[in-house]
This record gives C-alpha cells, structure tokens and sequence, in this order.
C-alpha cells in the first residue's frame, strides 16, 4: 500500500493541488525512479540492461483544462510555471523551441512537444508535481518527472499508454530537448517496469524480460551525498568513443561484438577506446548473465557479477569517483552484503548493494558508518522492493474495486 504519510510524495501531491488551484484533483498519476541492477552504459550501444522500477517515484494530481494550458505547481521546488500546449507543438516549425533559461518547467513543456510530434493530441491540465527521487543521484529522477507528465497528459486526453512508444518519446526529451545524449533504459524501465521483478531489456528492440527477485534478499540504494551533471559532462565523451570503437570493429554498435572480435582489433584502437569498449562489451556479458543467476536465483553469482561491474566501470570505462569507491568497499565488507556496484552515470550519484534480507540493519549501520570514516560524506541508504511502472493511481476516498488497471484510463 502507497503510504500517505503527510510527508509522502502521494500527499504532498494531493495538498499543493488543493492549495494551488482551491478545488480537489480529478486523476492521479505516478511515474518510479529506478535502479539498474547491472548494465550501465550498454544502453546507448544497443546492449542490455538489469534495472528495477523503485517505490520512490514522483506524483502528479491533476484536472484537465479546456483551454490547452498546462499549470504546474512543483511542491518540491515550490515553483509554479504555466505554458501553451500548441506553442510546443512543433520545435522544427518554430527552431527550437526550447528555452535554455526555462529551468525545470522545460522538462514538462518537452513531454508536451514529444508527445504532439508522435501524433497525440493533448489536453491542457492543472497540476502539482511531488517526487521522493533524490535529484542528480543516478536514480532516474529527471525520467520520473518526464513519465509522470506524460502520464499526466493520458490520463487528460485520453490516448493509450504503449510503454516502448511512450519511452522512447521520453528519451527524445532528453536527446533533442533537454541536450543529453543518454539511452532508451531509464524511461523504459519507468514505463514498464513489473512489481517484484527487475526487468533485463534489449535496448536494440526494446524487447522486456521479467525476472523475479528472489525471497531472502533486499535491494539497497547507498547515497553517497555527492552529485554530478550529465549535459556537458565526460558522458558524451564516452559514447563518442564507443562509437568510434565500434566503427573500427565494422559492427552497428558495440552490442555486436564480443571479446574475441575485441582481442583481434586491439591493435587498431585507441588504447582509451579500447577500454571503454572493453567495458561495454564485458559489461552486456555480464548482464545477460546475470539474469540468468536472477532466474535461478543464485544469489551469490549475482553478486560477483555486480562486483566485477564495478571494477570495469572504474578502471576501463573510468566513471567512478572516490566516494562512489568508498561506499562500494564500505558495502562490500558490511555484514550480509553479497556485492555491491556504482549505479547510474557514474562521477557521483549512488551505489546499489544486494544484501541478505536479515542482515539489512547491520548492513546498512556498518556501511554508512564506514562510508562515513573514510569520506568524510553522510550516506542514505535507500531500501526497495521492485515497484509498478508508470500509470493512473486511486484518487483517496476512491472505491479500491474502481481502481483503474494500468493504462485502463489512457485508451481512447
């Protein structure tokens, strides 16, 4: 059960609506942060990935509008911001119509353009935005506000919610609006993911498998209390050479090679790209077993393999930090922990452990406190089950029975 503590996003949501607009909200919507398991920059070179959708998520309560304005209250910010639906209808038409002094009101004004450019036409709504993602921490909370507009925006108009469609609208968002290069993995696990299970995608077709987590263990997310940003960032840097890399390989990307074509072209690659085609190709290996580790759930081969991401992102793709490294190492040595990795982009951010279920307090005691001793950083840990993807949630007061099904209210 979503908790409606008065500190909840779900509650913050449903207050700042009322405060804002003075009447209660016709629908409301969620849309998950995530973790990624295992599989960290394979998705922009059409590899695989391991993430789940988490509890946290961010909240939109909404009531469509007529006149196709948006009205956005973000509780978390405690910001308002309107815009004109139509004016984001076509960037090309106008150039481009993104703002670079919009600040967070042009993640929403985005959505509004990806989704028209797919075809939907869009009704106006007024809203308020409340997310427990932590922001900049490698946990999808950028992708979480996109969905929950995007959702926001079905719920409104009433167009059907197709995951791998609506996904890859988002991921046009950050490529063509927001100006990050990033892959298809954290829009699609947030518009698909599975209760109780992590999700291994292709991110070449977007084809999704649901692997179940296994009882006896818990998903933790270690905060390391340091921060990084993605536009401008080395991020570019390292896809430009996986591109490059997958050129002198003669493959489409990266995904289609293996160590051996690697091995035979070392000579003819740039030391540096060789290893973050190392990395890359290591890494979908890696992850597809891991998913098989999942499946039959041996635990422990999950956790080595986790540990040896770890070690690749760090010294072949180079996008740990020192802090990233110290939480790893305070995790691994804490009581119950079976491995433990960076997750996200990389340079900051957070980590993510797989830990004994009855070893969680002692685990999370001793590695924050470890963290702590060699940093000089406080951790938050974060502990999660795997949560639903995007959708409609009960308003409250709401018959449970008459609970729309995902999507169920987003079919025209």
């Amino acid at each position: 059960m979503t908790s409606m503590a008065p500190d909840s996003p779900r509650a913050r949501a449903l207050a700042a609506f009322r405060a804002a607009y003075g009447r209660a909200p016709t629908h409301l919507v969620r849309a998950p942060g995530r973790v990624n398991l295992i599989g960290e920059h394979t998705d922009y070179n059409d590899g695989f990935v391991l993430p789940m959708a988490l509890e946290r998520a961010a909240w939109i309560a909404l009531a469509p509008r007529p006149d196709g304005v948006v009205r956005l209250a973000a509780d978390d910010l405690g910001q308002q911001g309107t815009f004109d639906v139509a004016a984001a209808r076509s960037r090309d038409a106008r150039g481009d119509a993104r703002d670079p002094h919009g600040g967070w009101l042009e993640y929403p004004r985005g959505v509004a353009w990806a989704l028209q450019d797919m075809g939907h036409t869009l009704t106006g709504f007024d809203g308020a935005l409340a997310s427990d993602v932590p922001r900049g921490a490698g946990l999808s909370s950028s992708a979480a506000v996109e969905l929950a507009v995007a959702a926001a925006f079905a719920a409104a108009s009433g167009f059907a919610w197709d995951p791998p469609a609506i996904a890859r609208a988002m991921q046009r968002v950050e490529n063509l609006w927001v100006g990050v290069q990033s892959g298809i993995m954290d829009q699609l696990i947030g518009a698909a993911g599975v209760a109780g299970h992590a999700l291994l995608i292709d991110c070449r077709d977007l084809s999704l498998r649901p692997v179940p987590l296994p009882d006896g263990v818990s998903v933790v997310v270690l905060d390391t209390d340091t921060r990084r940003t993605l536009v401008g960032s080395a991020y570019d840097d390292r896809r430009a050479a996986c591109t490059r890399a997958a050129r002198v390989l003669g493959v489409p990307a990266l995904r289609d090679a293996d160590a051996e074509d690697l091995a035979a072209a070392a000579g003819r690659l740039d030391p540096v790209d060789l290893r973050r085609a190392r990395h890359v190709i290591g890494e979908n290996a890696r992850t597809l077993e891991a998913a098989q580790a999942l499946a039959a759930g041996d635990v422990a081969r999950l956790g080595h393999l986790m540990d040896a991401s770890h070690e690749s992102l760090r010294d072949d793709y180079e996008v740990s930090s020192a802090a990233l490294d110290a939480i790893v190492a305070a995790a691994r040595a804490a009581p119950g922990c079976l491995g433990a990795r960076m997750t996200g982009a990389g340079f900051g951010g957070c980590a993510v452990a797989l830990v004994r279920h009855d070893a969680v307090d002692p685990f999370v005691a001793s590695a924050t406190v470890a963290y702590r001793a060699a940093s000089g950083h406080d951790a938050r840990a974060y502990v999660s089950t795997a949560a639903a993807g995007a959708g409609p949630e009960a308003l409250p007061g709401a018959d449970p029975a008459m609970r729309p099904a995902r999507g169920a209210i987003m079919e025209s």
